[in-house]
């Protein structure tokens, strides 16, 4: 078999079952095929030999039978995952040098699992943005290119999506705090879900803003969506904010059956100025679940409008406080200090040096919402009216809705730099549509279902009730059955 890399994780997954491939073909493959992608800058810690281990421990599992269905599968993971012995540095200048002891509850479960670990992939710094700019190790490209610029693979996690759209990978982690694993996926073709707050585990990923930061996977199809999160999933005792609830067979839930399931359609996700060919597509994908036996039905979200402003106090007041634990101290770039500084100046300098722009940015707007006078003002406002959005997708769901169809993203992937230098607000509406989901701890699956009038890919996006990812991810499925999606970008890199 040529072209290992381009598998799907079931057709890797089920060649290596038969003898077909193994597991060190597979991920010599994706190794090649990293080493050849340098000009995308989605690999920033590239490790070949934990790579190559791990794989030949796997095909010796595998002889054995009895392995897991991830196990042989070569996957990138996000740099926010604390890997141990790995460089894990949040694509930040302040954790320079820093290697974990530990592993994270999420890349432990998908290493028990058999999957091998490739390297550690770019995104925004602290996972802070929705173009993969703010990053310590420069920016990720994504691979669709239709004119001579470099476009953006959408953020946070830029670096997983541009892996999983070049087939420098068979799928990758990603991270959501307010559409992060969801735009990039929409930007690039891919598939991507943020799972129900609680279902996977957050010990041992950076923190950026605590009740909104949720795990997921990034891959080629819905199916392999499936296969990962269920490996990905579980109770984590050391996490008191992860479900004790089992976690189903997810793949075993995609049927493709969605008759008499009712897809509500918010019209509040209709603003001015939305694009005709995003207005389209969601035509489109609603006319699309209807013949496969759905009922579309109009629904009101009618608190969505305040929900940007919301959760831009509300992320950033976390963030804030989660960052404050980044001083030059323990782990990490220190400042160079000059005679006479004392702790404070260390304090003052390393952060200085070691936050990016954006990262400052926010920092500054959570220490302003969190400050006395400012706190009923700004962050118990944004908290109510956290409480009303995740009262109306309540509402929507009592009402028997079983899923809710709106665009991923208000545009196709923009031009690296076009946004970047504008007003941050301007990058901040990239979220408009998947913000909501973390706002209400609710999943939420992109899956890609068409081109723009340029030729690049186009998604939309899905919102389930909570915990029911398996329900979720069948939607999905015949959603991207219907749309027949199989665009890859042409080699350029």
């Amino acid at each position: 078999m040529s072209d290992l890399n381009k598998l799907t994780l079931a057709e890797a997954r089920d060649a290596l079952r038969k003898g077909d491939v193994t597991s060190v073909e597979l991920t010599e493959a994706c190794l090649a095929a990293i080493d050849g992608a340098d000009a995308l800058n989605a690999y920033v810690h590239k490790t070949p030999e934990i790579a190559l281990e791990r794989a030949k421990a796997a095909d010796a599992r595998l002889k054995e039978g009895d392995a897991p269905d991830m196990c042989g599968l070569p996957i990138g993971m996000k740099d926010l995952f604390c890997t141990k012995g790995v460089a894990s540095q949040a694509a930040s200048g302040i954790l320079e040098g820093f290697t974990p002891e530990y592993e994270s509850t999420v890349s432990q479960k998908l290493q028990d699992a058999g999957a091998v670990m490739l390297g550690k992939l770019n995104m925004d710094e602290f996972a802070m943005g929705s173009s993969n700019e703010s990053s310590v190790y420069g920016d990720a490209i994504n691979p669709w290119k239709v004119d001579e610029r470099n476009l953006t693979p959408g953020g946070s996690s830029g670096g997983s999506a541009t892996a999983v759209a070049a087939d420098l990978c068979l799928a990758a982690t990603g991270t959501d705090t307010g559409g992060s694993i969801r735009q990039p996926a929409a930007f690039t073709g891919t598939v991507g879900i943020k799972p129900t707050y609680g279902r996977c585990s957050r010990w041992g990923i950076i923190a950026y803003a605590s009740s909104l930061d949720q795990a997921g996977p990034m891959t080629k199809t819905v199916r392999d969506a499936a296969i990962m999160l269920e490996a990905m999933a579980g109770h984590d005792m050391k996490d008191s904010t992860s479900a004790d609830l089992a976690v189903p067979n997810f793949e075993a839930m995609l049927t493709g059956d969605i008759r008499g399931k009712v897809i509500g359609v918010p019209k509040e996700y209709r603003p001015e100025g939305l694009p005709e060919e995003i207005g389209k597509l969601w035509d489109d994908g609603a006319a699309m679940l209807k013949d496969a036996g759905a009922e579309v039905r109009e629904i009101s979200l009618p608190h969505t409008k305040y929900a940007l402003p919301a959760y831009y106090v509300i992320a950033p007041a976390e963030a804030s406080s989660n960052l404050a634990r980044y001083d030059g101290v323990r782990y990490g770039h220190r400042a160079k200090l000059g005679a006479g500084d004392g702790i404070n100046e260390m304090y003052e300098k390393t952060r200085a040096e070691g936050f990016g722009d954006e990262v400052k940015r926010r920092i500054m707007v959570g220490t302003y919402v969190l400050s006395a006078g400012f706190y009923d003002a700004y962050y118990n406002r944004a908290r109510k009216v956290r409480t009303l959005i995740k009262k109306d997708f309540s509402d929507a769901f009592d009402a028997g809705v079983d899923a809710i169809l709106t665009p991923a993203t208000p545009s196709a992937a923009f031009g690296l730099g076009e946004m970047s230098d504008a007003d941050p607000v301007q990058m901040y509406l990239n979220d408009v549509f998947t913000i909501t989901v973390n706002m209400a701890g609710l999943p939420g699956i992109t899956v890609p279902a068409g081109l723009s009038s340029q030729g690049l890919p186009l998604g939309l996006q899905l919102i389930g009730r909570p915990w029911e990812e398996g329900d979720l991810l069948n939607t999905a499925y015949a959603l991207e059955q219907a749309a027949g999606f199989v665009a890859k970008p042409a080699k350029w890199w």
